[in-house]
């Protein structure tokens, strides 16, 4: 009897010490991972801070923009700069667009303003309101 219950206890025993192992093995598992991840954070937020300086002393001076194209420009070979369009032509095409936009919208608030006068019942244009005979007042 006595030996029953003393392998009993000896069993309950190695099944504690068995799940503490584990638990530890779990919870050391668990702080290795912890460190990785938080290892991982501050590498992306290294990262992260590295890339907002960066872009933040990225911006460009407009001349070294220009210079930079420019030296673009004559790496080309002579067939491909050929295909490029001249800047002042591009430019001209420009001035002309926009002058055409400029006299359209004039047009379109002219209109606008013969519609309105049209329906507040005033007559339709200065030429008009001179040819029209008006009465002599007596």
């Amino acid at each position: 009897m006595k030996k029953i219950f003393v392998l009993s206890m000896l069993i309950s025993f190695a099944m504690i010490c068995s799940c503490q192992k584990q638990d530890s093995a779990a919870e050391q598992q668990l702080a290795q991972r912890k460190a990785e991840l938080d290892a991982r954070e501050k590498a992306l937020d290294e990262r992260e801070k590295a890339t907002a300086l960066g872009v933040q002393h990225r911006i460009p001076d407009p001349a070294q923009v220009k210079a930079e194209k420019d030296r673009r420009l004559q790496q080309l070979p002579p067939g491909v700069k050929a295909l490029l369009p001249d800047p002042s032509q591009l430019k001209a095409g420009k001035d002309e667009k926009d002058k055409t936009i400029q006299e359209r919208l004039a047009q379109k608030q002219r209109m606008l303003e013969e519609l309105q006068r049209m329906k507040s019942g005033a007559p339709g244009s200065p030429e008009a309101e001179a040819t029209s005979p008006s009465p002599s007042p007596q």
